[in-house]
């Protein structure tokens, strides 16, 4: 199973497109932050599909408040396979610490400053 990304989404206009080529677009998600809805580090959340598709161990991914970044997008974001960035969100969710997110937040400015994987 792969996670879907639509990349040439004919809906997205010009300053949508660069909102999501520069990561722009996951600035409100800081409000779901400070709601207590969200952490700054964590596995993303998933779409109601791809849960109803997970296997069992899939799920202990969201045992934990979901996050804005974390280890898969930093890894590549898009183009990290589906179960590469379970095991990758798996690996955080039992090794978290602050120490790992503050590498992970570091991390994510070099990511979203290079465009790694943005659409």
């Amino acid at each position: 199973m792969a996670p879907l990304k639509v990349t040439e989404d004919p809906r997205i206009t010009k300053v949508g497109h660069v909102l999501r080529k520069t990561s722009m677009d996951e600035l409100p998600q800081i409000l779901n932050v400070l709601r207590g809805e969200m952490s700054l580090v964590g596995p993303r959340p998933c779409l109601p599909y791809e849960f109803e598709i997970y296997k069992d161990w899939h799920k202990k991914r969201l045992s934990v408040r979901p996050g804005i970044t974390g280890l898969w997008q930093v890894a590549g974001r898009s183009a990290v396979a589906f179960e590469d960035m379970v095991l990758l969100d798996l690996y955080y969710v039992y090794n978290r610490n602050f120490s790992l997110d503050m590498n992970v937040i570091y991390e994510t400015i070099f990511a979203v400053l290079a465009k790694k994987g943005a659409h």
